[in-house]
C-alpha cells in the first residue's frame, strides 16, 4: 500500500512504479531522444508511437495504419462525426481533448498559456513547450528513419523522409506527367520543366499585362 495516497497494490512492482508518480523519478530513459519515464511499459509505448514505423491497428472504415489504439479511436470520430468533447460556455464541441483545450484559451480566456522564452511561440501544454524547446531550440531530433537513421525534429518531416526508401513516386509534374518522390524534386524540376517548355515568358507576359 502506498503510504502518500493509500492504494493498494497486488504485487510490489506495481507499487514501486506507483510511488514514483509522487516523487516524480523517472529512471527509465529513451535512447534516441532525452525523454525519461517511470515505467518500462511507458518507455516501450513511447518508442512505439515515436520512433518506431509499425502501424499494428488498422481503421475499419477507411484501412489506414495506426500506431497505437488511443490514436485508431481518434481518428475513427472522422468517419463517426463523434465529438465527445463540449464547450462548457458556447456548447461546441470538438473531437479532441486537445481541440477543447485550444477553443477555450482563444475563446473564452480560459486556461494558461505555456510560452517559449526564446521565440515567443505559444503552446497549449507545458510538454508542448517541452518538446518545442529540445527539438528547436537545443537540435534534438528524436524521430529517426529505421532504414538510414536519419533523424529529424518532426513526424510529418520522417513521413516524407520515407518515400525515399520506397517506390512510390505521390508527386506529379503537370506539364510532362513525370512523377517524383518529394514534393521539393518536383518543385525543382518544374521550373526545369517550365524555362525548357519557355512558359516561363509566357508567365510573364500575363503577369505584366502584355
Amino acid at each position: 500500500m502506498s503510504r502518500v495516497c493509500g492504494k493498494a497494490f497486488s504485487q510490489s512492482g506495481d507499487l514501486n512504479t506507483h510511488t514514483r508518480v509522487h516523487t516524480g523519478d523517472k529512471p527509465y530513459k529513451c535512447s534516441l531522444c532525452d525523454k525519461c519515464f517511470s515505467s518500462s511499459s511507458n518507455l516501450q509505448l513511447h518508442k512505439r508511437r515515436v520512433h518506431s514505423n509499425r502501424r499494428p491497428y488498422h481503421c475499419p472504415y477507411c484501412g489506414k495504419l495506426i500506431k497505437t489504439n488511443i490514436e485508431l479511436k481518434h481518428h475513427v470520430r472522422i468517419h463517426t462525426d463523434a465529438k465527445p468533447y463540449s464547450c462548457r460556455h458556447c456548447s461546441v464541441c470538438f473531437r479532441r481533448l486537445i481541440q477543447l483545450q485550444v477553443h477555450l484559451l482563444k475563446s473564452h480566456n480560459e486556461g494558461t498559456w505555456f510560452t517559449c522564452d526564446i521565440c515567443q511561440q505559444q503552446f497549449i501544454t507545458r510538454d508542448n513547450l517541452k518538446q518545442h524547446s529540445l527539438r528547436r531550440h537545443e537540435g534534438v531530433k528524436p524521430y529517426v528513419c529505421s532504414e538510414c537513421l536519419k533523424r529529424y525534429f518532426t513526424s510529418t518531416e520522417l513521413r516524407l523522409h520515407h518515400l525515399v526508401h520506397s517506390d512510390i513516386k505521390r508527386f506529379c509534374c503537370t506539364l510532362c506527367d513525370k512523377s517524383f518522390k518529394q514534393p521539393q524534386t518536383v518543385v525543382s524540376h518544374f521550373k526545369r520543366c517550365s524555362d525548357n517548355l519557355g512558359l516561363n515568358n509566357v508567365f510573364n507576359l500575363v503577369h505584366t499585362g502584355h
